[in-house]
């Protein structure tokens, strides 16, 4: 999901209701079509992720993880977007020898290129939530991390798993802070800044 403002571009329904939410539900193909929905916001978060498993083929995995958020930062610069924050990943880095990171560095990369004045890069490790579909290697290490949990101090707590609230609270409190430039936020941050109240 791209969540913009108190708009939201969306997949599919969300089923979240409130007087300043507007849910356009729309085909990221056609991201450029909906770029009137960027006009007048400031900040964009950008959520968008899958597996390879659920893409179907690397091919569709590195759509939707680098080509649409890209083109949701490309939309975002026309429009004059302030700030564009990501969800990235752990490991992410352009060079990487394993796909699913070197994507995430890819994507990393060609956003920060784009020109939005304040790029936020946020990487954590395993997301923990509900999800729409059951992913058994992540239900694993969701449960496998839940009980190291009380282990991961030290160099350890940069590996710990955080619920996508926590993530999202981070996001809005750096979004709120307005902070120009490229900035990339490990786990560890992430967990600190999402803990911090919000002004």
């Amino acid at each position: 999901m791209l969540k913009i403002g108190l708009q939201a571009l969306v997949l599919g329904a969300t089923g979240l209701q409130h007087p300043k939410l507007h849910e356009a539900i729309i085909d990221l193909e056609d991201l450029e079509k909906h770029a009137e929905a960027f006009e007048g916001v400031r900040d964009v978060y950008c959520c968008l992720g899958t597996t390879i498993r659920k893409a179907g083929s690397q091919l569709k995995f590195r759509k939707v993880d680098l080509e649409y958020p890209l083109r949701a930062a490309k939309v975002s610069r026309r429009q004059g977007v302030k700030q564009f924050l990501t969800v990235s990943a752990m490991g992410a880095d352009p060079d990487s020898k394993i796909f699913y990171n070197r994507v995430k560095g890819e994507a990393e990369r060609a956003i920060s290129q784009v020109g939005i004045p304040g790029v936020h890069l946020f990487r954590p490790s395993l997301l923990l939530g509900d999800r729409s579909e059951f992913r058994l290697g992540e239900a694993a290490g969701a449960w496998v991390m839940k009980r190291l949990e009380p282990l991961m101090r030290g160099r350890a707590a940069k590996y710990r798993a955080m619920p996508a609230a926590t993530i999202a609270r981070a996001m809005v409190n750096i979004a709120l802070a307005g902070t120009a430039g490229i900035h990339v936020y490990p786990n560890d941050v992430i967990h600190a800044l999402g803990i911090a109240t919000a002004d």
